[in-house]
């Protein structure tokens, strides 16, 4: 009887550790290699999709979110602005277009070439700002008692007047043309190196109907003018003269390449 029990308390204490292992393997072998069917794939393959769909979507309406959120006004302007630059584009190509054929059916062909040759001096001598120019426009006021307008901003101010159709641009007394370059000094704003002080006065030449509705859009310059504390008025005006001029100066090398 005690030689039994003995031999028994070993069967059964030898099995445990064997049962124990065996269980660690079988659920081993249940979850590696994972066994993936077609049809999970499937399912697996959708979500993935429609993920990233979500996410196109998230980021398509965050980056329209500006626009939402304007008022349905500000949003008829921002529309109407649009309209306005395709129908000056649109202008523009008709005029070309009636040069040509003025070109092309004038019976004194060179005649009217000088007439348009000096016509496009004159246009030239505005944009270059060796001549001085007067037409329709607006004035663009601003007060700085804080001293917080730096020269980014009236940069901005100058691109934004540019995008929306202005001809000719003055800050103060110092004409703005296509090379002018805007910088902060211990002394304050400079253009072209020379120093302009508050309140800065732009003389604007062009529609005010377009020029005015493109400073006042959310967000645009006005608003983030009177962010920085400043002051901002917009006027219109049916006469307005830029009369500061810039010296035209004779390039040591390049000659024209007409005969």
């Amino acid at each position: 009887m005690s030689s039994e029990e003995p031999a028994a308390q070993e069967e059964t204490g030898g099995s445990e550790p064997a049962e124990q292992l065996t269980g660690r393997q079988r659920l081993l072998k249940g979850l590696w290699p994972p066994r993936v069917s077609r049809a999970q794939l499937i399912v697996a393959l959708l979500l993935f999709v429609l993920g990233l769909g979500l996410a196109i979507q998230v980021r398509s309406n965050s980056e329209s979110s500006a626009l939402r959120g304007a008022r349905q006004e500000d949003l008829v302007r921002i529309l109407d602005e649009l309209d306005n630059r395709t129908q000056r584009l649109e202008d523009e190509k008709q005029r070309l277009s009636g040069q040509r054929t003025e070109l092309e059916n004038s019976s004194d062909q060179a005649e009217e070439a000088r007439k348009q040759t000096a016509e496009k001096e004159r246009q030239l001598g505005v944009l270059a700002g060796t001549v001085a120019a007067q037409g329709p426009g607006i004035t663009l006021t601003i007060s700085d008692a804080a001293g917080a307008v730096e020269a980014d901003a009236l940069l901005d101010a100058i691109q934004e007047l540019r995008a929306a159709g202005a001809e000719a641009i003055q800050i103060n007394d110092v004409r703005v043309v296509a090379g002018t370059y805007l910088a902060d000094g211990d002394d304050g704003v400079r253009v072209d190196g020379r120093k302009i002080s508050a309140p800065y006065r732009f003389k604007v030449i062009g529609k005010p109907e377009d020029i005015e509705p493109a400073l006042k859009i959310p967000g645009g310059v006005v608003q983030t003018l009177q962010k920085e504390q400043a002051t901002v008025s917009v006027a219109r005006e049916d006469k307005i003269v830029v009369d500061a001029l810039r010296r035209a100066n004779r390039p040591d090398y390049a000659r024209s390449s007409s005969p």
